[in-house]
C-alpha cells in the first residue's frame, strides 16, 4: 500500500498492486486495472518511486535504483 493525497488535500492509502497506468496531464492520474481513475497531488515520479518501494517490500521487485 502507498500513501497518496487527493487534490482536495485528503490523504488516502492506495493498493499499488492495482495500478495499470500513471500519467501527468498535467495532474497525476492513476488508472487502475479495473479502469477507475484517481487524481493525486504527488508528481508521477513520486508515485512510481513509492510503488517500486512497495513492490520491493513485498518481494515482487528486486532491483537497485
Amino acid at each position: 500500500m502507498i500513501s497518496l493525497t487527493r487534490l482536495n488535500g485528503e490523504p488516502f492509502t492506495f493498493n499499488a498492486m492495482y495500478i495499470e497506468q500513471v500519467q501527468s496531464n498535467p495532474d497525476t492520474t492513476i488508472t487502475t486495472t479495473k479502469g477507475k481513475k484517481f487524481v493525486v497531488k504527488e508528481p508521477e515520479d513520486v508515485v512510481i518511486k513509492r510503488s517500486k518501494k512497495f513492490y520491493r517490500e513485498i518481494g515482487l521487485l528486486r532491483i537497485v535504483d
